[in-house]
């Protein structure tokens, strides 16, 4: 029985093209055959026979700094080596735009799962979580239940969830009381250490699972909506729509940042420049109008009625 693992000599006819230049087998190469200007020209392939995005050629070229930053770490002597692959530029494409939801998009997003099933109100606790907390897919998923500060009456008392973050940092976020009573009702007695979302085999759900809910949701809310058939909904989706109606609300950028967990306000910043209702509602308080001219006082019937009847 043949494998369907690629043989060697497969695997050299893939990379045939790049190492033909160096005229060597793959296993004489040296790290030093990897010059600056090889790496240039395998970003230019990319983009130029294979027809990959900017972002895609980033991706590549940033695994190869990383590489050639391990390798100087280990080996001095590839220092000037790793100085000039490294100097290969990033280059720079179109930014795009920060893609959200509507309040009425949301909120049918967040009506859509069956609250009759156990799944459905699991799913509707996920959703409510993910636009609650503008928590990541992975920063949802590794929450547990000891994490949680559910009070009996969480309509009287603040209720709040911890969430860890990219580099393992922690961040207090505050939950609606809707929130804190769909977890309550979702955890029941379970133990503190154990996961808060599950899947049917009672197994943590993971970050793929939540995206996977997230767009089964969204394909069955769009023939409603529309305008979410150009939208792709993910759980970043509904991370940026969080944003993006706090700063409707008033919320200052500074909050804001600290609730999603960005390092850097200039993060947070693309929330102001993509929220087209506000940039709408700026134009309209600086907008010229034009001034009526005003009556003379001849033309005023109710006062030369006046003047005459003295």
């Amino acid at each position: 029985m043949r494998s369907s693992r690629p043989t060697s000599g497969c695997r050299r006819a893939r990379l045939g093209g790049r190492l033909a230049r160096a005229r060597k087998p793959v296993d004489r190469l040296a790290v030093t055959d990897l010059s600056a200007d090889r790496v240039r020209q395998f970003l230019n392939e990319l983009e130029e026979k294979r027809g990959c995005a900017i972002s895609t050629r980033s991706q590549r070229l940033g695994a190869i700094h990383g590489l050639a930053k391990f390798i100087s770490l280990h080996a001095p002597e590839l220092v000037e080596w790793c100085g000039q692959v490294r100097t290969v530029p990033f280059k720079k494409g179109p930014r795009e735009l920060v893609t959200y939801l509507e309040k009425p998009e949301m909120d049918a997003l967040l009506a859509a799962p069956d609250p009759t099933t156990a799944q459905g109100r699991r799913d509707h606790a996920v959703l409510q979580f993910l636009y609650n907390a503008g928590a990541r897919a992975g920063e949802a998923a590794q929450v547990r239940i000891a994490d949680l500060n559910l009070p009996h009456v969480p309509e009287r008392d603040l209720a709040s969830v911890v969430i860890r973050g990219k580099g393992n940092k922690q961040r207090l976020c505050p939950l609606w009381a809707s929130t804190a009573n769909e977890l309550l009702l979702l955890i029941g007695d379970r133990l503190a250490s154990e996961h808060v979302f599950l899947n049917r085999r009672g197994q943590p759900l993971t970050r793929f699972g939540i995206h996977a809910l997230v767009e089964r949701y969204a394909t069955k809310v769009t023939p409603r909506f529309p305008s979410m058939a150009k939208k792709r909904v993910s759980p970043h989706t509904i991370r940026h729509t969080t944003a993006t109606h706090l700063l409707r609300s008033g919320t200052d950028i500074n909050t804001i940042r600290g609730w999603l967990g960005h390092v850097c306000l200039s993060t947070t910043n693309i929330y102001a420049d993509v929220d087209l209702e506000m940039k709408a509602k700026a134009l309209a308080n600086c907008e010229i109008k034009e001034e009526k001219p005003k009556k003379g006082w001849r033309d005023d019937k109710g006062l030369m009625e006046f003047l005459r009847r003295l």
